[in-house]
């Protein structure tokens, strides 16, 4: 056999050889490697987890794992972890999975209406890597505090209700130093000369936005009752808030699951500085967190000489207004009446 001929067929066997393992190696890189039935699944990588961590949480979404393991070697992915949420899609081949593992997606992190910073803590907690007494306890930070004129009863106040867009991996410090820093945008320049207007601090005008808020659902009359609040506290008058009754019953029976529908004649002389049949002015803190109509209620509150309010009976949700006692007495009675007809005990 001539020199030509032997250097003809090794090529040809060398070239079979290559196609044979371009052959696995595509099916290797390309072919289909998840198993799981949804159309696209999160997955969360925790911060300082292992390449063996990693492959335990990808064990019941990875079709076949050796496969994923040699392209995430050549690709040197598990020397270069990175911590967040992933998006993964159906179908995806072992490439696109490692790629995916590399594009950390963002949270859209929602909150409103939390009754307390201990119940704030625990919606975001559910939502970001951080757990609940993590970030609460950041949250109560003294050096946080004292650097930004906050206390323990008013910090609830620094979080605006809204969306945000975090990574699901961000620190417990640094989500508190994002939401500072919105608090400073929202309580702009406009914002903070109309709470001064109103005789209010931002904080004060969000603990009074939080009295208003759980006064009413209805956004349309929340101006008014800002409106008379604010002339409450320039005659010099207790608030008188039924809600921040409610609210000193829950902080001092240390149960806020509880359901209170009516506040009764005694509750009115419970001692605690929430309960504004008692004491003038404003509570310490929020008593719950504003939404922003609450907020610009306050900020923008309807002009009126009403001082007194109780809920209507003719349009449920609202509240019927008047400017004397004589005036608020018969609207409360016809208020009274009708929920002592109903039954409600508490």
């Amino acid at each position: 056999m001539d020199k030509k001929r032997i250097i003809s067929i090794v090529s040809i066997v060398l070239m079979s050889v290559l196609l044979i393992y371009g052959g696995i190696l595509a099916n290797q890189v390309f072919s289909k490697n998840t198993k799981f039935s949804e159309k696209e699944i999160y997955v969360h990588i925790p911060t300082g987890s292992s390449y063996d961590e990693v492959k335990k949480i990808l064990g019941p979404l990875v079709e076949n794992m050796n496969r994923f393991e040699m392209v995430a070697s050549k690709r040197s992915y598990p020397e270069n972890i990175k911590p967040g949420r992933f998006l993964l899609t159906a179908g995806m081949n072992s490439y696109q999975l490692v790629k995916a593992l590399r594009s950390n997606v963002p949270v859209k992190l929602a909150f409103n209406n939390q009754e307390r910073l201990e119940n704030f803590a625990g919606r975001v907690g559910s939502q970001i890597e951080p757990d609940s007494l993590t970030l609460l306890t950041t949250f109560k930070d003294s050096i946080f505090l004292k650097e930004n004129g906050f206390t323990d009863e008013n910090v609830l106040a620094v979080f605006i209700p809204n969306t945000y867009e975090v990574y699901w991996n961000i620190s417990a410090e640094k989500f508190r130093d994002k939401m500072i820093k919105e608090y400073r945008n929202f309580w702009n320049k406009e914002r903070t000369e109309k709470a001064a207007k109103q005789g209010l601090t931002p904080v004060e005008a969000t603990i009074l936005a939080s009295i208003v808020h759980k006064e009413s659902v209805k956004k349309d009359e929340r101006p008014r009752i800002a409106g008379v609040y604010l002339n409450r506290m320039k005659l010099g008058m207790p608030l008188q808030a039924d809600p921040t009754v409610i609210f000193a019953k829950k902080k001092k029976d240390n149960d806020f699951d509880q359901v209170i529908k009516r506040v009764f004649y005694n509750d009115l002389f419970l001692n605690s500085p929430y309960n504004t049949y008692k004491v003038i002015g404003l509570p310490p803190g929020p008593i719950a967190m504003p939404d922003i109509t609450a907020l610009e209620a306050v900020l923008n509150p309807e002009k009126n000489n009403f001082v007194y309010f109780c809920a209507s009976v003719d349009r449920f949700g609202y509240h019927e207004f008047a400017a004397t006692l004589p005036e608020h007495n018969v609207n409360a009675k016809k208020y009274s009446d009708w929920i002592n007809s109903q039954g409600v005990a508490r």
